[in-house]
């Protein structure tokens, strides 16, 4: 067995310097707050030292200094604390746990109101050092180019559908009135916040129904399970998850339990497209991975303060199948897991995705 791959604080520059100073444009007049875990401590250290190179202050904290976790409802301690540094800009770098999904539902926009001028939110969850090094050494004019060309391919899309070889064939149908969301991974404007590495546009489906057949899956799927060694396949009838199934019966319980486990959580939320076409491949972290060029779903939430949806769940979780296909109004938009040439044309160093 190979021994752990030892990473330093210089490796983790070159990307925090990319989120610092392009992906959220830190201004010399700016606060910037960390909030991490013990686990990320290396990570929020080089955001740090980022930020502190233009930022007027930077302030680094755990969630560990505020409780025990799983944490699950904000902390008085850090909305004091939210209230008392007035944050412009804040990253999360924290690894997901069960349950704290409900914490960072509030924190968010507990954040992004802090400032009464606004702040703005690179939220990282699950940042891993290869994270650092791949997905956030990206050129984000790039990804900013892509991201804006399929968004106004499918904001005013009636219907879109997704097949790929291992058996997905999965249709979404839209409503006018919702929005989609593009997430470009350039952050300059107060009250708006993105995940990092970023790359993708997503709204809430009307109505969806066929199969998914999924390599990955997020919350803490994603940190526990990485890339699937078999694949779960969801049967989805009038926006609903009817059926989950997999060879794991152990994998396939956890699911059906997360699933089932709060309402509305086995309804489809969100729909989206990844448009980072740097990345090359899957990495086994939904937080890069869901960028990835392809299509894909989450179970409950919709973000309804985005989107417009108008209902809410205390679950979400993101379902990526790959190889896609994607026709979009009957328009076909990428095929096997590559954007049609029509979405590549004139973007530097542009070559799709597999």
């Amino acid at each position: 067995m190979s021994s752990p791959t030892t990473y330093t604080l210089e490796d983790m520059r070159a990307g925090a310097e990319v989120a610092v100073n392009i992906c959220m444009a830190v201004q010399p007049e700016e606060r910037v707050l960390i909030l991490g875990d013990e686990s990320s401590a290396l990570i929020s250290q080089a955001l740090a030292d980022a930020a502190g190179a233009v930022a007027s202050e930077v302030e680094t904290r755990t969630l560990e200094q505020f409780g025990i976790r799983p944490i699950t409802s904000m902390p008085d301690e850090l909305q004091c604390l939210l209230e008392q540094f007035l944050p412009h800009v804040s990253f999360y770098t924290a690894s997901s746990r069960p349950g704290e999904l409900r914490f960072r539902m509030a924190y968010m926009p507990a954040v992004l109101r802090a400032n009464p001028d606004g702040a703005r939110h690179g939220h990282m969850i699950n940042i891993t050092p290869p994270l650092m090094m791949q997905g956030m050494r990206v050129d984000y004019q790039q990804i900013y180019d892509v991201t804006m060309r399929v968004h106004d391919i499918v904001r005013p899309a009636a219907s879109i559908r997704v097949t790929n070889p291992k058996g997905t064939d999965f249709s979404a149908t839209f409503n006018p009135e919702f929005n989609w969301i593009p997430c470009h991974g350039l952050y300059h404007e107060p009250g708006i916040w993105g995940n990092l590495p970023e790359g993708e546009t997503f709204t809430s489906p009307r109505d969806a129904y066929g199969v998914l057949v999924v390599d990955e899956l997020g919350d803490y799927f994603s940190e526990r399970y990485g890339i699937l060694a078999s694949p779960v396949i969801f049967e989805v009838e009038e926006g609903r998850v009817r059926e989950v199934r997999c060879d794991d019966s152990s994998l396939q319980e956890d699911v059906r339990s997360y699933i089932y486990g709060a309402q509305n959580a086995d309804r489809v939320g969100e729909f989206a497209i990844g448009t980072n076409i740097a990345l090359k491949g899957l990495v086994g972290n939904l937080l890069q991975d869901e960028k990835f060029p392809g299509a894909h779903v989450a179970f409950g939430d919709p973000y309804g303060n985005q989107t417009g949806a108008d209902w809410k769940s205390e679950h979400h979780v993101d379902v990526i199948p790959t190889q896609c296909t994607i026709e979009v109004d009957g328009q076909r938009i990428m095929t096997d897991g590559v954007f049609s040439a029509d979405i590549l044309q004139n973007v530097p160093g542009s070559s799709g995705g597999g």
